[in-house]
């Protein structure tokens, strides 16, 4: 794959303000707004693509698309847009469930090797196996965009993770405060969702959640800031929050978070079941759109619009086999999404007449945040997936 940079985009989409380096048909990565294009331009870029890197099978392109889990809200989103988009360019796509495990994801890229497709979209979530999986792409000589978590040598597309986390810790913490007050905020619990399994690139989401908060309540207790292992899932997030919650005093604010809106959801359930009444939660994805409209509690979400993914992958493949030479990672512009918002970024849910907070965000604190991701050493290799600001 060549290299893939920062997306620029308008509210709801791609961002960046890096000037264009690729220009196939309208696409251009740093000015893309996020939308489909249709189906002529689709169909164009296939034709220039096609000049290029003809397809392996002599007729028509095959695209490989692995998904994390193909039963997750936000997985299927991001399924439907790539397939909506193929159809319309005339792509064929070979669609499988890595089912958020590193073996099936490894057997899947060994079955679209034996199928000779000709690019590969990979989202799957155990880094161990992203090495094993790329060696055996490169060795085919088959490009890799990758979802969300990175694997060596492959182009990168989606969240910003450090400022997503951010944004959504900041607005947590000060939701709280809003609903609670200063003092029961502090005498309260934090509740973080990880995932480490898939490294150190989406740790910089959730540990951005935990600046995020912190920034905003500088004196908050260490000690009153519990974490688990999500595992990705809304039934692993309710399991473990329902054991920390004996760890939580009755009657005091609970704040919670997470990798995505479903292990959001997952502390939000236990806490009900628990019936504690002071909980506040913050998601990240906005792909559980109806719990955002319905839960007075999930006060909020930081938008990744998963249903336009397709709408840059299927553009970022076709760039990449007309031999465009691209940037090696093009980040997703979050916004904060709402229960007062929410139509304007799902049609299917009503926006809801709820009192917002006065969000601010903390500046200066992301700045400082970025300063200490860029000195982690773990980080050395991926600079550029550490927005500039």
């Amino acid at each position: 794959m060549k290299k893939l940079l920062l997306s620029a985009a308008a509210a709801a989409a791609l961002m960046s303000a890096l000037p264009a380096q690729a220009d196939l048909m309208g696409y251009d990565p740093a000015a893309h707004d996020g939308s489909m294009f249709s189906a002529d331009d689709l169909m164009a870029m296939v034709q220039a693509a096609m000049e290029v890197t003809p397809p392996r099978n002599g007729e028509g392109y095959v695209i490989g698309f692995a998904n994390l889990q193909r039963d997750i809200p936000f997985c299927a989103l991001v399924e439907k847009g790539i397939l909506e988009n193929a159809e319309a360019a005339g792509i064929e796509v070979v669609v499988a469930d890595n089912r958020l495990d590193g073996a099936t994801a490894l057997a899947n890229a060994e079955t679209f090797i034996t199928r000779n497709v000709d690019f590969v979209i990979e989202f799957q979530t155990d880094a161990e196996f992203g090495a094993v999986i790329m060696n055996k792409m490169n060795q085919a000589g088959i490009p890799v965009v990758a979802i969300d978590i990175p694997m060596p040598e492959a182009g990168f597309f989606g969240v910003n993770n450090p400022r997503a986390g951010f944004m959504g810790g900041a607005y947590l913490a000060q939701a709280a405060v809003a609903r609670y007050g200063m003092e029961a905020v502090m005498n309260g619990y934090f509740i973080e969702g990880e995932l480490p399994q898939s490294g150190p690139i989406p740790a910089m989401r959730t540990g951005g959640q935990i600046a995020g908060f912190r920034a905003a309540l500088p004196d908050f207790p260490e000690d009153q800031i519990l974490t688990f292992d999500s595992k990705n899932t809304l039934e692993e997030s309710f399991t473990q929050t329902n054991n920390l919650l004996s760890r939580v005093p009755e009657g005091v604010p609970i704040m919670g978070t997470a990798i995505n809106d479903q292990a959001t959801t997952g502390i939000l359930r236990a806490a009900q079941q628990d019936g504690r009444e002071m909980i506040t939660v913050v998601g990240l994805g906005g792909d559980e759109g109806e719990t955002l409209a319905s839960e007075a509690d999930f006060v909020a979400a930081v938008g990744s619009f998963p249903e336009r993914y397709g709408n840059s992958l299927i553009p970022i493949a076709l760039a990449t086999l007309a031999g465009e030479d691209l940037p090696d990672a093009v980040l997703i512009n979050h916004t904060m999404v709402t229960p007062a918002n929410i139509c304007e970024f799902n049609a299917q849910v009503e926006c809801q007449d709820v009192e917002v907070i006065d969000y601010t965000f903390p500046e200066e604190g992301f700045l400082a945040h970025l300063e200490a991701l860029r000195s982690d050493p773990s980080l050395a290799d991926v600079q550029n997936l550490i927005p500039a600001h």
